[in-house]
């Protein structure tokens, strides 16, 4: 019974309007009301809550017609709204426009479909006041219109912070109904899960640093490490011009495979002419030959058995015991130049360059335009990379190098894997050996109190990794050493996960934001 009369009562109170509401859209003409408004003049006017319909407000907002033109709004509610115009609008007259209203920083934008109620021309005669009727209106639009209404109705202002918030202004009768009485002070046993996940988390970090400790303070860390494998050195067998390839570094290759070719023209200018000698002296062997066979006195011959040699060719005439003696010479002659032209061939046949196994090409000399090279100047560097060519050489410090011996355990860890490789010693030496190796710089192997470590991986290594460096543990307790190795690598293998999700998520921020 109270409500009801509670309600009674609301609906007898005189309220005032918001934001200068026009009077003869509240009451129809005639009623008492009239006689109270020309009385009171200016002063506030009242209206009963049972016959208003929507509250009008007057935010600074301007109305966008449908052919562009942006007129001044003068008062908006939840059914219609007033604009200040050059123009009499025509009553009826139905137009699409767009309510163009500010919430903080950012301008609102509402669609509708309005008709003319009246056109009333303004006391200073500039323009007209045309009050519209909303006729169509999106629900969303008439919700975010009615948000806008209902923040100036609370006196704060609209703004889009608060509309995404869901903030909705109401009135303080209406909120503290809506306040729900605070729960009883009960705490609800906490699971054993929580504590049991504690606990697990800090064993896993107090192993992590039991494993990192020996890992850097029991296990032995050489001065330097990296990948290494068998190096072939490809050289110029003489001077010349080198012949166009498209080997690069990282091609493989097989082999007798022809890998370039050395073109040198002294080389085929000295076996032109050998040729041609030994094609002389052929025909003067013939010549006297035929002369002798033919029982002449006298023989005519050439005086030289080299045509190239620069002398002026001249003929004699000799008799037949002297003819067979010079048969002797050009046949002399023309076994020696058999003889060049077989080593000049020889020569030309070195030339042509192939490769020595299966191999990888670690470095190739550019043929671009012509590159000239001289005698034994390198051409390409090759890498085998059969079973057990690719090996990792660590060079350790002599403090540590007596507790290292043949067969020892040790653990390599690649820079982007995620689990460590077995590895054992094959040899210990203070000189590297004799064949030279790929993938160390020499700078490296300047350092004079250290001694070479050869490791034979238990995994074979890609050929791609020769000259890459690598993290080596050498472990004179298997058991320990694997443990500790297998918990350091774990631990990495997050971290380096949760960096490569982090680095991908700062590649899209960066590109959405591009």
């Amino acid at each position: 019974m109270a409500d009801h009369f509670s309600d009674h009562r609301d609906q007898e109170r005189h309220e005032p309007t918001l934001g200068g509401a026009r009077d003869d859209d509240r009451y129809p003409a005639g009623a008492p009301h009239d006689h109270a408004r020309q009385v009171n003049g200016d002063r506030i006017q009242h209206e009963r809550r049972d016959e208003r319909r929507h509250i009008r407000v007057s935010p600074p907002f301007r109305v966008r017609l449908e052919d562009g033109t942006t007129l001044t709004g003068a008062d908006v509610s939840l059914g219609g709204f007033a604009l200040y115009s050059d123009r009499a609008f025509q009553t009826g007259e139905a137009i699409s426009a767009s309510l163009l209203m500010m919430a903080g920083p950012t301008e609102l934008i509402i669609p509708l479909r309005a008709e003319c109620r009246r056109a009333v021309p303004e006391p200073n005669g500039r323009g007209y006041k045309a009050g519209f009727e909303i006729i169509d209106m999106e629900p969303p639009h008439r919700e975010l219109l009615r948000q806008v209404i209902r923040s100036c109705l609370s006196g704060r202002t609209a703004s889009v912070e608060a509309l995404m918030a869901g903030e909705d202004p109401q009135t303080p009768r209406k909120r503290q109904a809506g306040v729900t009485k605070p729960l009883p002070s009960s705490r609800p046993p906490r699971p054993r899960s929580r504590y049991m996940l504690l606990f697990a988390a800090i064993g896993v970090l107090v192993l992590v640093a039991a494993a990192t400790a020996y890992r850097n303070f029991m296990m032995i860390e050489p001065s330097f490490a990296a990948v290494t494998a068998p190096r072939i050195d490809i050289r110029a067998p003489g001077p010349g011009i080198l012949a166009a390839h498209e080997l690069q570094a990282g091609d493989r290759v097989e082999r007798d495979q022809l890998l370039t070719s050395v073109e040198n023209s002294d080389l085929e200018s000295d076996l032109i002419l050998a040729n041609a000698a030994q094609r002389y002296n052929n025909r003067l062997i013939e010549n006297l030959q035929e002369h002798l066979d033919g029982g002449t006195q006298e023989v005519s011959l050439a005086n030289s058995a080299q045509p190239a040699s620069g002398d002026t060719l001249s003929f004699e005439s000799v008799s037949p015991e002297i003819a067979r003696a010079r048969i002797e010479q050009f046949e002399t002659a023309r076994d020696y130049e058999s003889s060049r032209i077989t080593a000049l061939e020889a020569r030309k046949a070195n030339n042509d360059i192939y490769s020595p196994c299966d191999c990888l090409v670690a470095w190739a000399l550019s043929s671009a335009d012509g590159t000239y090279i001289n005698e034994s100047e390198r051409i390409m560097t090759l890498i085998r990379t059969d079973q057990d060519d690719v090996l990792v050489e660590a060079l350790v410090h002599m403090n540590d190098i007596e507790r290292i011996e043949p067969n020892q355990q040790a653990f390599i860890a690649l820079p982007h894997a995620s689990e460590p490789i077995r590895a054992r010693v094959r040899n210990v030496a203070l000189d590297v050996e004799r064949q030279p190796r790929a993938g160390f710089p020499s700078w490296v192997r300047q350092q004079q109190n250290v001694a070479s470590v050869l490791l034979v991986p238990e995994r074979d290594l890609p050929a791609e990794s020769v000259g890459q460096p690598v993290d080596v543990r050498f472990t004179e307790a298997p058991l320990l050493g694997a443990t500790a190795e297998w918990v350091w690598q774990g631990m990495r293998a997050v971290i380096q996960f949760g960096d490569r999700i982090y680095r991908a998520a700062m590649e899209e921020d960066e590109s959405d934001a591009g």
